[in-house]
């Protein structure tokens, strides 16, 4: 098995196109090309964690956080970006990285916090917008099964839970044939009219290309009319952070503890001395502290991210709760969620989850 193939499991889950402008998700170093020998997950990528794919015989190393963030001008021993770098280099080893993009989708690396933490129901905390385009096209009646499969096949038509979701109405084209064509119907240097359907369908718009070939490889007409509008709509399975409920409301010290012990955290940073109940929890793994007015607005009780900085903490107010659980510790089962991502469809591939515990920060 190639790399590509892994990474293409992974894209389906996470696409690219969704990781944020700063971020660097993708393929690292290596190829797509190479056969794959071992594959070990991780966090970040570190020295130590190059070392135990040396020693594992793996030669892919897939990590949430890239190991290339901000820019390179020189690849030379001495830090830590260039030496795990230089050392995956010399032993052919491929680092791939998904960040941003399993960050903002609705089975990623927020979810599963969720299940852990056993908040119900999350859904996205900040939807993303513009990641929707709509296809407009008109067809002969009797291929628009046809074309209408097609574009579902290629990935339009899905809403939340439902798909192969479309907008027919019937109507009446027409069109004059110039030389050198081959029309569908009438003839050549005459008006012709004849009915066809209106097909809408929406699609996320990193799939334009492969929606637009699929459309005009199974239309029947010489020249396809097809319209492409971008959406601003929000795209419910996609953006940033996640809210959800507990149960039943407890105390928020109980649940600060429970999120303790599930998290194997020495300490929480937190807001609020009150005794009051909290239902609603809003999680954010990693640093999370830019949607602490989104928490608030969506009425949450409790807000779980990591790396707020002190100023940030006032800005819980009265209303929310605010929980620095660490950067690490908040990203920690993404681990993981990448291996049974990737165990599911290949179960017998020599896939692991790296032993090596790669969080810089210590306490005492």
């Amino acid at each position: 098995m190639k790399h590509a193939q892994i990474f293409a499991i992974l894209e389906q889950v996470a696409p690219p196109a969704y990781q944020e402008s700063y971020d660097n998700a993708g393929i690292i170093t290596g190829s797509y090309d190479t056969e794959c020998t071992g594959a070990i997950i991780t966090l970040d990528v570190t020295e130590a964690v190059v070392q135990e794919a040396i020693s594992r015989k793996a030669n892919l190393i897939i990590a949430h956080h890239p190991l290339i963030f901000n820019s390179l001008k020189k690849i030379i021993p001495g830090n830590a970006v260039t030496n795990p770098l230089i050392e995956a280099i010399k032993h052919d080893i491929t680092i791939y990285a998904i960040h941003t993009n399993l960050d903002n989708v609705a089975t990623g690396v927020n979810h599963k916090l969720c299940s852990v933490l056993g908040i119900k129901n999350p859904e996205i905390l900040a939807p993303g917008n513009g990641k929707l385009s709509k296809l407009v096209t008109f067809v002969p009646p009797s291929h628009a099964n046809k074309v209408r499969e097609a574009l579902f096949a290629a990935g339009a038509g899905d809403i939340g839970n439902y798909d192969l979701c479309s907008f027919n109405s019937q109507g009446e084209g027409t069109f004059r044939a110039g030389k050198n064509t081959h029309p569908f119907s009438g003839k050549i240097g005459e008006m012709h009219s004849g009915p066809e359907v209106r097909i809408e369908t929406i699609f996320p718009a990193y799939l334009s290309q492969k929606i637009t070939i699929a459309l005009k490889t199974t239309h029947p007409y010489e020249e396809v009319a097809y319209d492409i509008c971008s959406i601003n709509n929000y795209h419910p399975a996609v953006g940033a952070g996640m809210i959800g409920d507990l149960d039943y409301p407890i105390s928020w010290r109980n649940f600060l503890d429970t999120v303790k012990e599930k998290l194997h955290l020495p300490c929480i940073r937190h807001t609020g001395i009150t005794d009051r109940k909290v239902k609603r929890i809003a999680v954010c793994g990693g640093a999370g502290s830019f949607l602490i007015a989104k928490a608030r607005k969506a009425n949450a009780d409790l807000f779980l991210t990591g790396d707020i900085k002190y100023h940030e903490f006032f800005d819980g107010g009265k209303q929310l709760i605010l929980a620095d659980i660490g950067h690490y510790e908040s990203e920690q089962f993404t681990k993981d969620l990448l291996f049974e991502i990737l165990n599911e469809k290949f179960p017998t591939f020599a896939l692991s989850i790296s032993k090596t515990n790669t969080n810089p920060v210590k306490y005492l």
